[in-house]
């Protein structure tokens, strides 16, 4: 069985509207980013306590922290990166989250991403060690325009840090949109370490993203593969359907993008929750 999760504000910035449209789906997870336009790691300590009682009443639980660690230049000062760890496991802590949702750091453009290799591995292994503090483990996702945005410096990443607080968040759709496949090419490659997902699907051509298994996201084998892995981790939606559905409002948007998951998962008979 899998778990429902997503990224709810892509719902509404309203708490309440997140809340009505994921339970109407059967889904009491949600990976914070961010409510009412305010990031996760902007809340005050009262704002924080004000969701948590909203959740808890409704029987929300949060899946991961949807931070922004390391969606910031690779020359950017690293103390400030420091200051949002600690935040980000606070959050986790406080919200009895397992997760925190990391990046690798957006590499200057027009050079090459070997160049920074050993700093953003660096700033990595920092990271790291706050999560270690916090007992919190780290996903990270492959981002487009960081260092680990596609396969093999995904896995450099991995392995150079080799640390069972750092996992992989696997993403199909934005390795589609950057030239590579997910299920052929970087599943083999990053499954040892795969234990979250962000479920979207693109086309390569239009460069849009498009709800799950409409694309070249490879999601029917990919669906298959974490049945056989028996992978029983969390799924969580993250549409950004703004182009393919640019007329319709986001409660609809996500809807749709929960709903082609489900038929995704009802054809190879995976249980959900």
């Amino acid at each position: 069985m899998v778990t429902l999760t997503g990224f709810a504000d892509e719902i509404s910035p309203d708490l309440e509207q997140q809340m009505n449209v994921m339970e109407s789906e059967g889904i009491s997870h949600i990976e914070f980013r961010s409510v009412n336009g305010k990031n996760v790691l902007a809340l005050t300590a009262a704002e924080m306590e004000q969701i948590k009682e909203r959740l808890d009443a409704r029987g929300f639980r949060i899946s991961s922290i949807g931070s922004p660690l390391g969606k910031y230049g690779i020359r950017d000062d690293f103390s400030a990166e420091l200051e949002r760890i600690r935040l980000a496991c606070e959050a986790a802590r406080f919200f009895n989250a397992p997760y925190i949702r990391v990046f690798s750091y957006f590499i200057p453009e027009g050079e090459q991403a070997s160049s920074f290799r050993d700093e953003v591995i660096s700033r990595m292994k920092r990271l790291i060690e706050m999560a270690e503090s916090y007992e919190a483990t780290l996903l990270l996702e492959n981002e487009s325009k960081v260092y680990g945005d596609v396969d093999d410096r995904c896995l450099d990443i991995l392995q150079a840090c080799d640390s069972p607080r750092l996992r992989l968040a696997f993403d199909p759709g934005n390795f589609i949109m950057n030239g590579v496949k997910p299920v052929t090419q970087a599943l083999p490659k990053l499954q040892p370490y795969l234990e979250y997902v962000h479920v979207k699907d693109a086309v390569a051509d239009k460069r849009m993203f498009v709800p799950a298994g409409e694309g070249d996201g490879e999601f029917v084998p990919f669906i298959r593969s974490l049945k056989e892995t028996n992978f029983s981790g969390f799924l969580s939606i993250e549409p950004h359907l703004h182009a393919y559905m640019p007329d319709r409002s986001g409660p609809e948007r996500f809807v749709k993008a929960i709903q082609s998951l489900k038929t995704l998962l009802a054809a190879q008979s995976i249980a959900w929750n």
